[in-house]
């Protein structure tokens, strides 16, 4: 329990700073190095329009993660634990967190990430944030891969360019022919690399669940779930106004419709 406990303080620390080098990388390395084209008119620059994709991918990104956060799942009471008075769980999707010690309606799982579960309240902000966090970290290896390919003058255009990279930039780093901040980058290209695509698988499973009206925490327990539109699915999680939820952060606001998953 106690490496649990620490893992749930390290993760987070851990996706805070590949954030803020990710965003210093950005604003220091990737946007300089885009010089302005003479022929295009200066409103649709290059590093004009880089930066506010980034900017609205990364601001989405830290938008919901710090949601997740702050719209935590509500507190059922005890139903397990050590204490005297033990109650039952309301239904079997709740469930009780050894790490945050509270009961939550339609527990999904505990992401260490965010030190939080997720459940009812904040499924549809985790959601995104694990889209646009894929996004963002994809997006950057692509402005990263421009950068390293300008500064180094490597062609990208073999599928094997990039498999081959890292030991061919580790053996030239220690040859001193790469930079130690070319090296850093290349370094961080395999990284955000990895986060997207495992941000993005967790992403697509995540919708699958909610596809079918599961959570991990039933799949896990083999619990049966009352068979329903997708549609109603959807509109649970994401509610009505999905649209604009999905480009400007929102508080996940219940909805009658999420007090029946149970019933």
């Amino acid at each position: 329990m106690l490496a649990l406990r620490l893992l749930n303080v390290v993760a987070p620390a851990y996706f805070l700073c590949i954030s803020l080098v990710t965003f210093v990388l950005q604003l220091f390395l990737f946007l300089p190095s885009m010089r302005e084209d003479p022929s295009a008119a200066r409103l649709f620059s290059p590093a004009l329009l880089h930066g506010a994709l980034f900017l609205f991918l990364s601001a989405n990104a830290l938008g919901n993660y710090v949601l997740v956060i702050q719209n935590s799942p509500d507190d059922l009471g005890a139903c397990q634990g050590t204490s005297a008075r033990r109650t039952p769980c309301p239904s079997p999707s709740t469930h009780f967190c050894k790490v945050c010690a509270r009961v939550t309606l339609r527990h999904d799982h505990h992401c260490f990430f965010t030190g939080n579960c997720i459940g009812s309240r904040n499924m549809r902000n985790f959601v995104l944030f694990c889209l646009y966090t894929s996004l963002a970290c994809l997006y950057s290896m692509v402005a990263g891969v421009a950068y390293i390919s300008a500064v180094l003058s490597i062609s990208f255009a073999h599928p094997l360019a990039f498999l081959t990279l890292l030991p061919t930039s580790i053996s030239q780093f220690f040859s001193g022919a790469v930079l130690g901040s070319e090296m850093f980058v290349i370094l961080m290209l395999y990284l955000w690399f990895a986060i997207g695509l495992a941000c993005a698988g967790f992403c697509c499973h995540q919708l699958l669940l909610i596809l079918r009206g599961q959570t991990r925490h039933q799949v896990r327990k083999g619990v049966a779930v009352r068979a329903r539109p997708w549609r109603k699915n959807l509109q649970d999680v994401f509610g009505k106004r999905w649209l604009l939820g999905l480009l400007v952060p929102m508080f996940n606001v219940g909805s009658e419709s999420t007090k029946q998953w149970d019933k």
